[in-house]
């Protein structure tokens, strides 16, 4: 396998108000300050695609971005980031408003949302992943219709269920057209038994991410592995897990085994979380 090979990353980027707050609002009527306030790149497909680039792999970012102000600012910050952007032409970009608060809570307000991709820009986009080394099809609109126009399996696919509770309809097809998969552990009381629900439909690895504590990651052969999260002054939680989804990744490139892989993950994941942005590239 070459040096650098071509990875395909398909699904959200978007350009995001991030708001942190002593405590997340409650129903009633009031006001509060904000801590601090920014605009940024965001999306589980830019974050993954800025880590990436990041390690050095060539890396093909597929997204949904409208021809408006936000869109020419996300393009912008991803390319100046070292992220080739494969623009899929939107009536508008996606847009969110996200309200944090210490302790890792969150609230995401989705502004604005991609259009339905059109026919011709879902043929090429599954034409580059028929042609790349790997392939990551998140969870979407432009995700489901790429997955439904696959000619078959070839190149091997990887998927992020995200808080995936082991029986969403929605994330049937990615998980079963899957080589690996990546989770949280958000909804579940059991990982290593969604992990082995996951691995019954067809993948050959199954990882899920812990949070502060790390992460697990579970072989079709039944070989399980276990990880702690490498110390870090937290500045941002936002895009810790498609920084862990890129380390692992680029680390399989190099053919390094599970374990050596998950290591790798749990440092990258470092590099997202000690800044404010998805990667310190867009710190520059």
């Amino acid at each position: 396998m070459p040096s650098s090979p071509r990875i395909v990353v398909c699904g959200p980027a978007s350009w995001n108000h991030l708001i942190e707050l002593d405590r997340l609002p409650e129903p009633v009527p009031h006001m509060q300050f904000a801590r601090r306030a920014w605009h940024t790149v965001g999306g589980t497909s830019a974050g993954k695609a800025l880590h990436l680039a990041g390690l050095g792999i060539d890396v093909r970012l597929w997204a949904a971005v409208g021809d408006d102000a936000d869109g020419a600012r996300l393009r912008k910050r991803l390319e100046k980031a070292g992220v080739v952007v494969e623009a899929i032409a939107s009536e508008q970009t996606e847009r969110h408003v996200n309200l944090m608060a210490e302790g890792g809570g969150r609230v995401s307000l989705y502004v604005s949302t991609p259009s339905i991709p059109p026919a011709d820009a879902v043929e090429a986009t599954v034409r580059a992943v028929a042609g790349a080394d790997l392939a990551v099809i998140d969870l979407s609109e432009l995700g489901r219709l790429v997955l439904e126009a696959l000619p078959g399996r070839g190149t091997p696919l990887w998927m992020d269920l995200h808080d995936y509770d082991g029986s969403s309809a929605f994330h049937e097809p990615f998980l079963r057209a899957a080589e690996g998969v990546f989770m949280n552990d958000d909804a579940t009381e059991d990982p290593w038994e969604l992990m082995s629900s996951c691995l019954e439909r067809g993948p050959r690895l199954a990882v899920c991410t812990l949070g502060a504590k790390g992460a697990i990651a579970l072989e079709a052969g039944g070989a399980r592995h276990e990880v702690s999260a490498v110390p870090a002054t937290v500045v941002d939680t936002n895009g810790a897990g498609d920084a862990f989804m890129a380390g692992f990744l680029a680390a399989r490139l190099r053919t390094e085994p599970v374990e050596v892989a998950l290591h790798a993950a749990a440092e990258q994941a470092r590099v997202a979380i000690e800044t404010e942005h998805l990667h310190p590239a867009l710190d520059r």
